[in-house]
């Protein structure tokens, strides 16, 4: 009996005219009652499974059936029972499958985010990016991936195999001493040859990599979608990271002796 379709007293289904449909207003939907809600958001269901050329008005439509509902439980993040056990009942009885749900669910993050001040985002402890957004920057992760791939697939295999550790410790020859190494005319500046030069563009490159893929780290997904393993994980990553910057940049600090 829990069903928006079974349920005695809710209204008619709203009629659906996707020829004159607009683009619905939380605003607006709030003076309704839950009930009319629900059934407003079952019509926008069924038309959309009924009208495929109209898919996008309809879901955001919909969403906004959604966000108004959410305002009216006073559950902005929309974890609440009644709020959930309301949204089944709209996806059951208009025949929406868990595929449109998702859709429905990318356009309510949308649309809180345009409604909604940052300080109000923060109140109700939702993320300041819409879900458009967090795909944008997603893509753009992708990139600086595909810009690392390009750039490792570019460099020298010598300083490759420098980068990624061998399974097996290679010993490092003994460092010959200063007089040795001027008898042997090796303590003069090194000359620009095409090899290294192309090394140190390479070393440059893939330094400018790195910082864009760390930059895109995002401490809001850490702090509230990561569980506590994976997080461990992450802090792991970092601090061998962090090890490894530090080792590098003491060979960047120090003044060169060579002229």
């Amino acid at each position: 009996m829990g069903e928006v379709s079974r349920r005695d007293d809710a209204p008619a289904p709203v009629p659906v005219d996707p020829a004159t449909l607009p683009t619905l207003e939380v605003d607006e939907l709030v003076k309704e009652s839950e009930d009319q809600l629900a059934a407003r958001g079952v019509a926008y269901g069924r038309e959309y499974i009924r009208i495929e050329h109209h898919p996008t008005m309809l879901l955001k439509n919909l969403a906004a059936v959604a966000v108004a509902l959410r305002v009216k439980y006073g559950d902005m993040r929309g974890q609440s029972y009644e709020y959930r056990q309301r949204m089944r009942e709209i996806y059951a009885a208009a025949g929406m499958g868990s595929e449109v749900q998702g859709s429905v669910r990318y356009h309510i993050g949308n649309l809180l985010r345009r409604s909604m001040t940052p300080r109000e985002l923060e109140k109700h402890e939702l993320l300041p990016t819409s879900p458009l957004e967090r795909l944008q920057d997603g893509r753009e992760i992708r990139a600086k991936l595909t810009q690392a791939a390009k750039t490792l697939e570019s460099m020298d295999k010598s300083l490759i195999e420098g980068l990624i550790p061998s399974p097996v410790a290679k010993p490092k020859p003994a460092k010959k001493s200063a007089k040795q190494a001027q008898a042997s005319g090796k303590g003069d500046a090194p000359k620009s040859t095409g090899p290294e030069l192309k090394a140190t563009a390479d070393a440059l490159r893939l330094a400018t990599v790195a910082n864009g893929i760390i930059g895109q780290l995002d401490a809001d997904v850490i702090d509230d979608h990561m569980t506590d393993g994976q997080r461990a994980k992450l802090d792991d990553e970092l601090a061998a990271i962090q090890k490894r910057l530090t080792a590098l940049r003491r060979h960047t600090r120090k003044p060169s002796s060579k002229v």
